[in-house]
């Protein structure tokens, strides 16, 4: 279930940091309260994923997951297009959470 909790936790906080930006410097209330409920969940949930998953590995594959979704979907939605070295970077996140599950034994499967 580690992982399942993990994939909820990182979808929670795209949502949130989303609706962050959407927030305009919380002068939103609705992006706002999406934000601050996004976060919970992210993080009740990381809370979960770490009673199974060794902290080291669900925050790099948190944080690596989450930063290359938010990348997507603000060149999407806020037109915030990478360059190509941010997009060289974001492929080398994404090969680096793909070692860690496929090779590392320190991941629990």
């Amino acid at each position: 279930m580690g992982y399942w909790y993990l994939a909820i936790a990182i979808g929670a906080e795209v949502m949130g940091t989303i609706a962050l930006k959407a927030s305009d410097g919380f002068s939103k209330p609705v992006a706002t309260m999406l934000c601050v409920i996004g976060y919970l969940i992210a993080f009740y949930f990381l809370s979960l994923v770490l009673k199974t998953v060794p902290v080291g590995i669900a925050y790099a594959i948190w944080a690596g997951m989450g930063i290359v979704l938010i990348a997507s979907i603000s060149a999407v939605i806020y037109k915030e297009i990478p360059d190509l070295p941010a997009v060289i970077g974001m492929l080398l996140i994404v090969v680096g959470v793909g070692i860690i599950n496929v090779f590392s034994t320190s991941a629990a499967h």
